[in-house]
């Protein structure tokens, strides 16, 4: 097969984008519970973003939104009323939470969205892809089928093979590739699966582990993946109750780089273990470690230095953090003593929309490892260009609003928005007529 290349498909921010504060254990996302967001500079920072990786030469791609509101699910969980406007009233009144859930434009962090193994690495020879059950949190497993049909949508044809999401039970909780990190060398890629909780040990206490040893060998398993391809280490639970909610707050690896806190694994030797499988592959890892001392856990949150991108470009490693760590000293700190060590640059991108909700530039995208003819097989709608970013910023700018309360999610005209926005997007994407369950209603 031609030369493998990462391709980052990231998430489009959806209408309904809001401070809700629905995540548990997400201090950015409590921190800000309530505020107003603004949705229209949410989607138009997250195509500026994709503008930024592409202008680099990183292969970019894009995720469409969910439909919001999840209207049906209002009326499974018992949420009546003769039309839209008293369903809506109805659900604020008596349970404002939930309509905030249904409301949730979460699965614009396609970190979460799946986890996917390269068809080099695999038993059959074929892309795997296993859309993540998010089981954890009712407002993200609503996005677990939507999801699954849409990837089937958007990579389809025998090079790929579907996978359905785990049962959505705890003992199999999964968050999909904010979990995993691939770390790609000469004789095969490393497979890095980190989990926060197993059938026995340590455990955090303040906040939930979301992801679990079972469902990261699961997925290992059904993707076919051999011994010496998949590694699975344990993620220190001091971290999770600090706001450590996914490995990617406090670990991110690309290509043989990997960027870590110390406080970042349980298992003192967990570095010296990726080093060694990665070596068996013939691969030299470029290890930069950070300590506590120059860079605390906390800030490490609160900046998300570490929800950072690794890219490849012509010049080497670059990479592509948010801009509070250009605003941190110790943050901005370490980057420069990175620079010292490999690095071959730093992008600072504003993406605060995402920020105040808890996630990074790695939050907003699923990296996929294509070949070309994979490359080639996927659906064309998906792949960013300059053109389709002017189409789909003028296409945010009459659709989204420029401001979102959260008391406004009861205001009857919003599904209306949303539905004739979606609409319009899956003709810019040619994404057919019965992408959504409105359209297929």
């Amino acid at each position: 097969m031609a030369t493998r290349l990462e391709m980052n498909f990231d998430g489009l921010v959806g209408p309904s984008h809001n401070y809700a504060g629905l995540a548990i254990g997400n201090v950015a996302s409590a921190t800000h519970a309530g505020q107003a967001s603004a949705p229209r500079r949410a989607v138009i920072e997250g195509l500026e973003k994709m503008a930024a990786l592409h202008a680099l030469g990183v292969p970019q791609g894009l995720l469409p939104p969910q439909e919001r509101p999840r209207l049906d699910v209002l009326r499974e969980l018992g949420f009546a009323g003769a039309d839209e406007a008293a369903l809506l009233a109805a659900a604020a009144k008596e349970a404002p939470g939930i309509l905030a859930a249904v409301y949730s434009a979460s699965a614009m962090w396609s970190a979460n969205a799946a986890t996917i193994s390269p068809s080099g690495d695999t038993s059959d020879g074929r892309v795997h892809i296993s859309p993540a059950n998010l089981q954890s949190s009712f407002h993200r497993s609503l996005e677990a089928a939507d999801t699954a049909r849409a990837l089937a949508r958007l990579f389809p044809g025998e090079r790929f093979r579907h996978h359905a999401p785990l049962p959505a039970t705890p003992a199999f909780g999964d968050e999909g590739a904010a979990n995993h990190t691939y770390l790609d060398a000469p004789g095969g890629g490393l497979e890095v699966f980190v989990f926060g909780r197993a059938s026995s040990g340590p455990t955090p206490t303040r906040f939930p582990a979301r992801q679990t040893r079972a469902a990261s060998e699961a997925v290992a398993r059904r993707h076919g993946l051999a011994p010496e391809r998949a590694l699975f280490l344990q993620q220190r639970p001091e971290a999770i109750d600090a706001g450590v909610f996914h490995n990617d707050v406090i670990a991110v690896g690309h290509g043989r780089w990997l960027l870590w806190h110390e406080q970042a694994f349980l298992a003192e030797d967990a570095v010296a273990r990726i080093r060694e499988r990665f070596a068996a592959l013939g691969g030299e890892l470029v290890s930069w470690r950070v300590t506590s001392e120059e860079l605390s856990v906390a800030e490490a949150v609160r900046t998300y230095l570490f929800n950072s991108q690794i890219v490849s470009t012509g010049a080497g490693p670059v990479l592509i953090a948010p801009k509070e760590c250009e605003e941190s000293d110790a943050a901005r700190a370490v980057v420069e003593r990175l620079k010292g060590e490999g690095l071959a640059d730093a992008r600072f991108l504003d993406v605060r929309q995402s920020m105040r909700n808890g996630g990074g530039p790695a939050c907003l995208r699923l990296r996929v490892q294509l070949g070309e003819e994979e490359r080639a097989a996927i659906h064309p709608g998906a792949a960013y260009t300059p053109e389709r970013h002017a189409a789909l910023k003028a296409w945010a700018e009459k659709h989204y609003r420029e401001e979102l309360k959260p008391a406004e999610l009861a205001d009857p005209r919003l599904p209306g928005e949303i539905r004739a926005a979606l609409d319009e997007l899956t003709q810019l994407l040619d994404l057919g007529g019965d992408f959504y369950r409105f359209q297929r209603a």
